[in-house]
């Protein structure tokens, strides 16, 4: 059984709506400019980042895992085996105007890069949200999110990349 090493990590940014506010690497714009009809704008703060911990080849084929966004726990598919290492979903909290209804979007998928130039992929993001994601009384909502990690050319590596969420009003 031949091992492959694969250290696998996403490190993420949230991407703002220009037109309703903005965040830029997890942080609230201070002095973004008022939303239309007087809404306050929305921003994004990533709380954690989405982590896969350590996973192993067990041949030269890709394999793949997945993190549940509601328990941040890992399961490995075929060809992937788990060695270890903090696994856990990734968190992120919206603010905006009290009560809204806002659409949060999660890429079809992200390219993670190792240093060495490995690929590995992200894909099948998952949140805990219900169907229609709405703001609380304090104009705020926190939510998990998942993906499918999969190996590209059964190649090994520390991987990173970053997920774009895009937030907006209803």
């Amino acid at each position: 059984m031949a091992r492959l090493g694969l250290a696998l990590a996403a490190a993420l940014i949230a991407v703002p709506v220009p037109a309703f506010g903005s965040a830029d690497d997890g942080c609230a714009d201070p002095v973004a400019a008022p939303a239309p009809h007087g809404e306050r704008p929305l921003s994004i703060t990533i709380e954690s980042a989405l982590q896969v911990g350590r996973l192993g080849l067990t041949g030269r084929q890709d394999g793949n895992a997945v993190i549940d966004p509601q328990t941040g726990a890992k399961q490995v598919g075929p060809n992937m085996v788990d060695l270890g290492g903090l696994a856990f979903q990734g968190k992120a909290t919206i603010t905006g105007q009290p009560l809204k209804p806002v659409r949060i979007d999660l890429p079809r998928s992200v390219l993670l890069r190792s240093p060495a130039g490995g690929e590995a992929e992200l894909s099948d993001f998952r949140t805990d949200l219900p169907g229609v994601a709405m703001l609380d009384a304090n104009g705020q909502l926190q939510f998990n999110f998942g993906a499918t990690i999969s190996s590209k050319n059964a190649q090994g590596g520390d991987f990173r990349g970053r997920i774009p969420i895009r937030v907006e009003y209803y």
